[in-house]
């Protein structure tokens, strides 16, 4: 039986919560036979080279490695998968950085395949391993509240993807590339989700001008510092809850419309009556 994470409030307060008590949390987890077993399977299998096609064959053992890059759920991609490592394998290949998704760029960069087959260091593996556990928490987290896993997410990559010396618009479509920390910024930014139809250059602007306005910022290399960390989750999770308010009061004026239109419900006694059962 797999742990199951605890986070009795939403919004802030259950990430203050959840971060307060996360190692906790994830060694109670990472304690559970299944995950153990995945750990053990994993680093038992890579103990030695292994050919590409027994990799892409060995669906638990994708499973495992992909998760370690929060990929869980696309071990059963393997033609998109194997795509991906010939691809790396090919120095004049521009794949990767057309796709913009640093989650398999750094996949490729691990799962390096060479004369066919695939060699980890030990250093390596136990990394992984246990990258592995971390990010099967966060899924165990998403399923009990995925606002939670987000801010994980975004707390765990954004200091990498950030990153000093890293030209701006590198960071820019870094943070444009990867779901999760997109979604965090978008909502923290109150950005319209339609901004995704635009040409990835005019999202990267308008993403930066956004990002020095609300944060009050002068390099998108700035949102790494911790304090920035703290302010952007704090700030998903209110514009969230905003978001929710809006969504929540706008159906109450929609059924009100109804009810006012509507014969035998003209009373304010039953309205606020019809309105407590929604």
């Amino acid at each position: 039986m797999v742990y199951q994470p605890v986070i009795p409030l939403s919004g802030y307060g259950g990430w203050k919560f959840l971060e307060s008590t996360f190692d906790k949390q994830l060694e109670g987890f990472s304690d559970s036979a299944t995950v153990r077993n995945d750990r053990e399977y994993f680093l038992r299998q890579m103990s030695s080279p292994v050919a590409m096609e027994d990799f892409l064959s060995d669906r638990r053992l994708m499973r495992i490695a992909l998760t370690a890059f929060d990929l869980d759920g696309e071990e059963w991609k393997v033609g998109f998968v194997r795509h991906v490592m010939e691809e790396a394998a090919d120095p004049d290949s521009t794949f990767l950085k057309r796709l913009n998704n640093p989650s398999y760029t750094n996949f490729a960069k691990s799962f390096a395949v060479k004369d066919g087959k695939i060699s980890l260091p030990e250093d390596t593996r136990t990394q992984l391993a246990d990258d592995f556990e971390i990010a099967s928490f966060r899924s165990a987290v998403g399923e009990v509240d995925n606002n939670m896993r987000l801010s994980l997410n975004y707390k765990d990559k954004i200091a990498s993807m950030a990153e000093e010396g890293v030209s701006e618009s590198a960071i820019l479509y870094k943070l444009l590339g990867d779901v999760p920390v997109r979604t965090v910024l978008e909502t923290a930014l109150s950005l319209p989700t339609e901004m995704r139809k635009l040409d990835i250059d005019q999202q990267a602007k308008i993403l930066k001008e956004r990002v020095f306005s609300v944060f009050s910022i002068s390099k998108v290399s700035d949102l790494s510092k911790a304090d920035m960390v703290e302010k952007a989750i704090q700030r998903f999770h209110a514009m969230d809850t905003v978001s929710q308010v809006k969504s929540s009061m706008s159906s109450a004026s929609v059924a009100l419309t109804l009810l006012n239109g509507a014969s035998g419900y003209g009373s304010i006694a039953s309205q606020n009556l019809f309105l407590s059962r929604l």
